[in-house]
């Protein structure tokens, strides 16, 4: 009983988190998928080889640590409602939209 309770009250609370997902922030939505040419790092807007991203360029939307150590960089969506943010390798991290 006490294992069914557990599984039931995981299962519930995950459910709550997945219910309060808007289809705008889902990952499955084609304007936060990464094979989106718009959020693709071989797109030379989001590339680390652009000097826009470069962390010698201090222009650019370098994103820090707490202890001041460059981690990557936001690139601003083309249709300037959300940011995507990469590692130095090119690598999507996180998006936002806005």
């Amino acid at each position: 009983m006490k294992k069914l309770l557990i599984f039931t009250m995981l299962f519930f609370s995950n459910l709550q988190m997945f219910a309060y997902t808007t289809w705008e922030n889902n990952p499955n939505n084609w304007n936060n998928s990464t094979t989106n040419w718009d959020n693709s790092s071989t797109n030379w807007k989001n590339s680390p080889a652009n000097w826009a991203n470069n962390p010698m360029n201090p222009n650019a939307n370098i994103i820090y640590d707490n202890n001041g150590k460059a981690q990557g960089y936001a690139v601003f969506k083309e249709n300037g409602k959300g940011v995507n943010i990469y590692d130095f390798n090119g690598n999507r991290q996180e998006y936002y939209n806005f």
